[in-house]
């Protein structure tokens, strides 16, 4: 009898290689040295305090994964490098993938331990109580690191996320922890008839006007500080939520949907921007591990669309409906009766 392919099993036995390597080249900063221009192994070593024949290594397992090219001994960006791996670049992962390299790798090795106790793993890998965002906003480096990931990996889902549903009867839009202002900015770029304002911590806000700049539709967009779960919204006939929900368990989803419901007039929608579960959680693959994150992370999970519904259901509304949009994250579109 034929033994099972082993290739899905050596894959993931590789995997965390490689997420390691990319994650040691960004904190050592090779793509923003080869942004400046190809260089050799020695060259980059001398420059990055690393030894030449280790740092050769790591180089050419980034060629390897497609980060790099090489030629005649000496190394450049690939496009995709040059892109979400260049701190300049404003489409750029770099603040996601330290974020992962810092925080989330450390807390993954503990893994097992959050399966027993079904809690974040905060205090066993780092020493210290609090929450993700105590630890995002330690400094203001790790700060601005964290915002700067979360744009560009925004960037990949809003423009899918606003177009999946129909946004057009609506005029004002408030996104609630609404970050550097990614998904108003798409939503405002998409529709030229709504004006948005992004609502966050103060902290939050003092670095998203640095990014409004880069919108067209920036004369439509305010930036309003404050905390959704303690502070009154901002009046909206649509809000909107964008990787919020999974960060909390269901009595603050209960509180914060209820008091969105009330805000809303007759008519008016929530949009949330997530990752959906199937129905009997089966997949999709990168919302299981998500969810996991959340797990390990937070007192939050992905849910499936039945999850959503019912919990907004019970806030006061009354359609809801769901689009795959083939992005990161995905769309739901919820609707308070007339």
């Amino acid at each position: 009898m034929s033994l099972p392919d082993p290739a899905p099993i050596l894959e993931l036995i590789d995997a965390f290689r490689r997420s390691k390597a990319m994650f040691t080249a960004v904190s050592m900063g090779v793509f923003e040295a080869l942004h400046e221009g190809p260089a050799g192994a020695g060259a980059l070593a001398a420059r990055l305090r690393a030894k030449d024949h280790a740092l050769e290594r790591l180089l050419d397992a980034c060629v390897g994964m497609g980060l790099l090219r090489k030629q005649d001994g000496a190394y450049a960006n690939q496009a995709v490098a040059e892109t979400y791996l260049c701190d300049h670049s404003p489409s750029s992962l770099s603040g996601y993938v330290r974020y992962s390299d810092e925080a989330l790798f450390p807390m993954w090795a503990n893994l097992a331990d959050a399966m027993r106790e079904g809690a974040d793993r905060w205090t066993q890998t780092f020493g210290w109580h609090g929450s993700l965002f105590d630890h995002f906003f330690k400094t203001e480096e790790r700060k601005r690191s964290f915002l700067r990931g979360m744009h560009g990996f925004g960037q990949l889902s809003s423009p899918a996320v606003v177009a999946a549903c129909d946004l057009t009867v609506f005029r004002r839009m408030v996104d609630l922890g609404g970050a550097t202002g990614h998904l108003a900015m798409a939503a405002c770029e998409r529709y030229p008839e709504l004006r948005a304002a992004v609502f966050d911590l103060p902290p939050v806000i003092e670095v998203a006007r640095e990014y409004l700049d880069a919108t067209a539709a920036r004369e439509r967009i305010e930036l309003t500080p404050g905390d959704f779960f303690q502070d009154d919204l901002p009046a909206a006939d649509l809000y909107s939520l964008g990787r919020i929900l999974h960060d909390w368990g269901e009595d603050k989803i209960r509180f914060l949907l209820r008091k969105i419901s009330q805000a809303l007039p007759p008519g008016g929608g929530l949009l949330i921007a997530e990752k959906l579960l199937d129905e009997d959680k089966s997949g999709p693959t990168p919302a299981q591990m998500q969810s996991l994150n959340m797990l390990i992370c937070t007192e939050g999970k992905e849910r499936t669309l039945s999850e959503y519904a019912a919990l907004l259901r019970e806030a006061g509304f009354a359609s809801v409906e769901a689009r795959r949009t083939g992005t990161p994250l995905d769309a739901v579109l919820a609707i308070k009766p007339a």
